[in-house]
């Protein structure tokens, strides 16, 4: 009985029920049924001590068991589940194995989840229901048929798609299709089971629609790009991203490469960017196999000493996955073979396994993933990844020769250096610390001079671009003044 020393846990329930089925046993059976099933074990308390059943209730136990999950008013549809008898350190006990169910499942006319160790009555809760029913429902969502037309569409994202594919293939069967053909082609037109109407499905507009089209059918659709390293109350920079999945995936990219250092990695004989290896996989895997139906916004997140991803997920099984025994379970069919075709994805399960493999190069630790209602991918980092490059002039302890002195000219400097923002580098150059420390020192007013003082740098010049205009720009500071920026007396204050 492995399962009693193991105790607890989502898929394992101990009942004490010693002379009686109570009812929360059906309860059990019913969460069971709707998550992943199931072990029930009668006559275990729940820190896992047996107390065992009394032996002349056992039978009547097992009677009443069969009887009542029979009965549609219990149980619906009934389930046909049979107990059985063990005994346990010399006491007897009850074992039910609940198999997952093709249907929802109701006990006493309500629905229950299993989440974790608990059974949660998620009856009045819509978005629980949807979720368990598109669960349990054999087509996808991403498959739903819309009223849109091709004219909805963008040529220009099909011709690129075209493109990437002919790339990985001159002899790709897309490079002789028009943009309905190929999409016929990859199951993105179909024709909806009730109305019999044929359209283009939510897929092919994740994957190619305008902005407007895609916000008029998803409007949950979203993808929450933060770094968060040295102003880790908020965060250093942002980009919420709200378009097609394969604009998406680029803004994405560029995200991550703008953050983290390309450290130097090789395999075998071969130097290689882990780094861009473990982009593409957490990235396309964030964009690919979220649950479309969710409010729930996606996340793409790189802190100090890990990267995460969390979005919204049909799940087949909850906690840690391992690689030796994971086993993929594809969530949006169509989307995953357009990112297949156009060489941004491969085939289903290469993705944890290359991720595993990159991350042991890139930080020398493994990556976890985390099955749920949400799921997670964390990547371990290395200070390296993420510090930034580039040593003050004040370490060396040389001069600038372009310094200003005067006070007033240097806010004149300050506004010049704000509208010319995209000249502005982002990073700010100053370890965690010292950003701290300054931050810190800013909580009262300070004035240039002041804040260069604390950070103990003799140049005016590098301090103003390498640190003051990159924290204006991330929101970390702001201007006591903000509608005189030129003004003599500005100064800068933590937001």
């Amino acid at each position: 009985m492995a399962f009693i020393e193991q105790g607890e846990s989502h898929v394992v329930e101990f009942k004490k029920s010693t002379t009686d089925i109570t009812k929360d046993v059906y309860e059990s059976v019913c969460a069971f049924s709707n998550r992943d099933g199931g072990h029930i074990f009668l006559g275990v308390k729940d820190n896992g001590k047996v107390l065992g059943i009394q032996p002349d209730h056992i039978d009547r136990m097992k009677k009443d068991f069969v009887t009542a999950i029979n009965n549609e008013n219990k149980m619906y549809p009934p389930l046909y589940l049979r107990p059985i008898e063990y005994e346990y350190d010399g006491k007897l006990i009850l074992y039910i194995r609940v198999p997952a169910s093709q249907n929802v499942c109701r006990c006493s006319g309500r629905i229950f989840d299993r989440n974790h160790e608990a059974d949660i009555d998620i009856t009045n809760h819509s978005d629980e229901v949807f979720r368990l029913y598109a669960r349990k429902n054999s087509s996808y969502f991403v498959n739903k048929v819309t009223r849109f037309d091709m004219n909805s569409l963008r040529s220009d994202l099909m011709e690129r798609a075209r493109d990437m594919a002919r790339m990985r293939s001159g002899s790709h069967p897309w490079c002789s299709m028009g943009d309905e053909e190929m999409l016929r082609s990859a199951g993105l037109i179909l024709t909806d089971e009730q109305t019999q109407q044929e359209g283009i499905t939510l897929a092919a507009i994740l994957l190619f629609g305008k902005d407007n089209t895609i916000m008029s059918v998803l409007p949950q659709h979203k993808t929450d790009a933060i770094f968060r390293v040295f102003n880790v109350d908020r965060y250093d920079d942002r980009d919420v991203i709200i378009t097609n999945l394969l604009e998406s995936y680029d803004r994405l990219i560029a995200f991550g490469e703008r953050h983290l250092n390309n450290l130097f990695t090789m395999e075998g004989m071969i130097s290689v960017s882990a780094r861009d290896k473990i982009l593409r996989e957490i990235i396309s895997n964030l964009l690919v196999h979220r649950d479309f139906s969710s409010g729930y916004v996606a996340k793409f997140v790189i802190e100090k000493a890990r990267i995460y991803t969390e979005n919204a997920n049909l799940s087949h099984g909850h906690g840690v996955l391992e690689l030796a025994s994971f086993e993929p379970f594809q969530k949006n069919p169509p989307i995953s073979k357009i990112f297949r075709e156009i060489g941004l994805a491969d085939e289903l399960g290469s993705g944890m396994r290359n991720t595993y493999k990159y991350t042991r190069l890139y930080s020398g630790s493994e990556p976890e993933f985390v099955e749920g209602d949400i799921f997670r991918t964390i990547v371990p980092l290395k200070g390296a990844a993420t510090a930034t490059v580039g040593p003050a002039p004040s370490e060396t302890g040389k001069e600038d020769p372009d310094e200003v002195s005067a006070e007033a000219g240097d806010e004149v400097s300050d506004e010049a250096g704000d509208e010319a923002g995209a000249e502005v580098e982002c990073k700010i150059h100053l370890d965690a610390d010292r950003i701290q420390s300054l931050l810190e020192f800013c909580s009262a007013p300070r004035t240039r001079v002041e804040m260069q003082k604390h950070c103990n740098i003799k140049s005016e010049r590098y301090f103003r671009e390498k640190i003051l205009l990159p924290m204006l720009s991330a929101g970390l500071i702001d201007k006591t003044i903000p509608d005189k920026p030129r003004s003599p007396k500005q100064k800068y204050m933590r937001r």
